[in-house]
């Protein structure tokens, strides 16, 4: 599955109509809300991603992907009029994997596609984390206790994630927002606090293994 997210409905029409006619699956969106509903549905294998985008900027929606423990290992592709050099730097540095400037052809795009799956491939790994009767893998987007499933919604999901990828450490409220929320911490905000509380309820007896560091943070530590 690709995704493609543009504005423009002549550019995203054609493109989407071009990679279901080669063979690869692939839904496009006018608008960020509406890929980020897809997200908790199904992940897809590449992103092709605009910079000028209503609601929200191409390049912030970049930076939450790289920092979502759900989404990081997805390779994503800008596609923008804004071809300056400094422009692709930006790109670059927040963890695009290509750039492709309007206008392109379609069998250009087509090949970079195909180059940056085969790059995507070679090094991806496969990371799951095993704690006491805690089993998660982040690519299959699964969290099972004692052997039965647990469904979590997508922040939950990328909640666990983040302290499972830092394991012992202690991550602080602002860090924790940062990185699922994508925004700094506000003193009154208890978003992080609720979803920890719903988190261990659903995670049953293993959530006593995301462990409260008074007046710090969270942490997952050692099993007990």
């Amino acid at each position: 599955m690709i995704y493609f997210i543009e504005d423009d409905p002549n550019i995203r029409e054609l493109v989407i109509y071009t990679l279901n006619s080669q063979g690869s699956e692939a839904v496009g969106f006018e608008r960020p809300s509406d890929f980020y509903k897809a997200l908790d549905e199904k992940l897809p294998k590449l992103i092709l991603l605009d910079v000028m985008l209503p609601e929200e900027d191409g390049l912030k929606i970049l930076k939450k992907i790289r920092q979502s423990p759900l989404t990081s290992h997805i390779p994503v592709i800008m596609i923008t009029a804004k071809g300056s050099e400094i422009d692709k730097i930006k790109a670059f540095d927040l963890g695009a994997d290509d750039y492709v400037p309007k206008p392109f052809g379609m069998m250009e795009l087509l090949a970079r596609i195909k180059a940056v799956l085969r790059r995507s491939t070679t090094v991806e790994k496969k990371v799951e984390y095993e704690i006491d009767n805690l089993y998660v893998c982040p690519q299959k987007h699964r969290v099972k206790v004692n052997g039965e499933k647990v469904t979590l919604t997508l922040k939950e999901f990328e909640l666990l994630c983040l302290m499972l990828e830092n394991r012992d450490i202690v991550l602080s409220r602002d860090q924790i927002l940062d990185k699922v929320w994508g925004y700094a911490f506000d003193g009154e905000n208890r978003t992080v606090d609720v979803h920890i509380r719903t988190l261990r309820q659903k995670l049953g007896d293993a959530g006593n293994l995301i462990e409260t560091v008074r007046g710090i943070g969270y942490k997952i530590g050692e099993a007990k």
